[in-house]
């Protein structure tokens, strides 16, 4: 659904960010800004901006930005429709009604039945299991795995019959053609008839953060196989993004979530109040899980099976968290398997009690790798001496890893003297001093000019910290260099901050820098209407933003570049120097993709001269 510019604009116009958000945080005016403590992470020390002036909002901690509607959208998790309708109530402002175009009618219809088909199966489900044939089930969840009543009715947990078409004759019955049922993912149609997805399995329904029914997983009542079996993906469902409890853990004050292995152990912690557990469905922890989970904590205790796969589920995921910007412990339950078995067995407060025990995800690390090596054998303990010290090599701040030496030889019996010796030598073997950082040996490029005023205290770009810090290392133990895409990308979203952010800066660089230099689609989409609105005298934060309201990882991206504050970064020779060079980063790399789309050689003649002249080019600031 989409509503006129104008209208989106006078909506946002009649509901001061200001006002909106201080019903939500505690703001206090600090200079032309006021500042509170984010909500949309857990932190101590306010750094949620909110502007009057630009109408827009920004968090220095976890890079959260945008206007007066996507706050909404982020706190209440609601759609665009449902901000806007908010918004427009609340500013006592008639919305217009909508038409569709025929292709979106069809996609809502089709989604909107799709929910209405899983909420019937849901309430389906429930119903078999208050029924004589579904004791068995009822029994299972009650007796065997010890849920309460209140508990099954609050998951909505339920029983497929034995009967293998028994839910495709009610759906059936119900109106639903066998075009529509084959998508839902809940019956196969075959030329001799239906049948049922799920059948003699207890029944677990997957919600959305808005508590709409997207798929199902059942687990199978005796032997069979597989175990546990999952939705096939559809329009509403997405294994890779969806987490099982995330509707009821999203609501918790914690500040962080559990992360757990599977349906019951989530249902069993909420059971025993813990009520911000989570669980991945049949799938291996995702990148766009941990995006996902960044929206609403920046912390999480990982409690998945104290078995082998368990093990390496944990070792899996912390790389992808941490690649989140999410802070990563793992948690002891030895010696039981999983969250449900301990709590059966110790009860909730001992299992809060190892909550604060949970060790810390770098220093677990290294504890599993201390199991592949014999430390009774002198050479493969040296090894496993080795191999730490390298692992600690990956800190690209020199006192971050100091902490993490004198960490791992008290958690190791390492003196750690000995230690520190031992990842000096190796860092000295990798062509680095001793005591240097292998962050700033591979990515001292950023502790320069403009790029030194980013890395402190502005994070935010795109939620990256001291370049280096966390970055993997290659076979040799060498940190890995960032990509000359990544560098290319960098700039443009640099160059954009800094137009943004200082509009005298655009006369310095018009008829050098263009809007089609940008050859990064997003940056160029933004670069065009940042150009237009100089040259026009009238730069709008806030309606460039809308453009790209509907695609939550772009209008991130967009919001980071219109908050971030840089204006300090040019202070300088060396910085005015960095302004340069990214300049002329961007447009050698505009002429280089010129010349590789080049149609003719009188076109590829005239590249090649830009490119010459480009090195006399001289940008001056002053």
């Amino acid at each position: 659904m989409y509503y006129p510019d104008e209208v989106v604009e006078e909506v946002r116009m009649k509901n001061d960010i200001v006002d909106v958000i201080s019903g939500y945080v505690k703001l206090q005016k600090k200079g032309a800004n006021y500042f509170g403590l984010c909500p949309f992470h857990n932190e101590k020390s306010p750094s949620f901006s909110v502007s009057s002036s630009k109408q827009m909002y920004y968090c220095f901690g976890c890079g959260a930005g945008g206007n007066v509607i996507t706050f909404l959208m982020e706190y209440e998790n609601f759609t665009f429709q449902e901000a806007l309708e908010s918004l427009a109530d609340r500013a006592g402002v008639t919305l217009p009604k909508m038409e569709y175009s025929r292709e979106a009618r069809e996609q809502a219809e089709f989604r909107a039945r799709l929910l209405e088909v899983n909420k019937l199966a849901a309430n389906y489900f429930y119903f078999q299991l208050k029924q004589p044939q579904g004791r068995m089930a009822y029994e299972y969840f009650h007796d065997k795995r010890g849920l309460r009543d209140d508990t099954i009715v609050h998951f909505g947990l339920g029983y497929s019959n034995k009967t293998s078409d028994d839910l495709y004759r009610f759906l059936r019955e119900k109106g639903y053609e066998d075009s529509f049922l084959k998508e839902t993912g809940l019956v196969t149609v075959e030329e001799r008839g239906g049948r049922d997805k799920f059948w003699n399995r207890v029944m677990f329904p997957i919600m959305d953060v808005n508590n709409r029914v997207i798929g199902f997983g059942g687990r199978v009542m005796g032997e069979g196989e597989p175990k546990y079996l999952n939705s096939p993906e559809t329009k509403l469902f997405d294994k890779s993004r969806s987490l099982y409890g995330l509707n009821y853990a999203r609501l918790s004050r914690e500040g962080y979530f559990l992360i757990c292995e599977g349906y019951l152990d989530v249902i069993s912690l909420h059971q025993a109040g813990f009520t911000n557990a989570v669980a991945t469905l049949g799938t291996a922890f995702t990148a766009q899980h941990g995006n996902v989970l960044k929206r609403y904590a920046d912390q999480v205790i990982l409690t998945y099976d104290s078995d082998g796969a368990g093990v390496k589920a944990a070792l899996r995921a912390i790389p992808i968290l941490k690649e989140a910007g999410i802070s990563v412990k793992v948690l002891n339950m030895k010696p039981y398997k999983d969250p449900d078995e301990f709590i059966k067995h110790m009860g909730p407060e001992a299992f809060r009690e190892r909550i604060k025990e949970a060790q810390n995800s770098f220093l677990f690390e290294i504890s599993v790798l201390r199991r592949a090596y014999d430390m009774k054998d002198p050479e493969q303990k040296t090894r496993f001496y080795q191999e730490t010290a390298r692992k600690l090599l990956q800190f690209g701040e020199t006192l971050e890893r100091e902490n993490y030496i004198q960490a791992v030889a008290r958690d190791q019996m390492i003196p750690p003297d000995e230690l520190r010796a031992l990842v000096n030598r190796m860092g000295m073997s990798f062509g680095l001093k001793a005591g240097e950082s292998l962050g700033d040996r591979n990515g001292g490029y950023l502790e320069s000019g403009f790029h030194r005023a980013e890395s402190q205290g502005r994070r935010g770009m795109e939620g990256e910290e001291s370049l280096g810090a966390g970055r993997p290392l290659d076979p040799q133990g060498r940190m890995k260099r960032p990509s000359k895409e990544d560098g290319i990308r960098r700039s443009q979203r640099l160059l954009l901050t800094w137009l943004i952010e200082n509009p005298s800066l655009f006369e310095k660089i018009e008829g050098i820098i263009t809007e089609h230099d940008f050859v990064e689609e997003l940056y160029h989409q933004v670069a065009s209407m940042v150009f237009e609105g100089h040259r026009e005298g009238k730069l709008n934060p806030a309606s460039i933003l809308s453009h790209f309201i509907n695609d939550e990882d772009q209008y991130k991206e967009v919001a980071a570049l219109f908050n971030a504050s840089l204006k300090e970064s040019l202070n300088n020779e060396e910085q005015k120097k960095a302004f340069s060079e990214t300049v002329m980063k961007v447009k050698r790399n505009s002429l280089d993709t010129a010349s590789r789309n080049a149609k003719d050689i009188a076109q590829l003649q005239e590249i090649i001269r830009q490119q010459a002249a480009l090195k006399q080019l001289h940008i001056s600031l002053d």
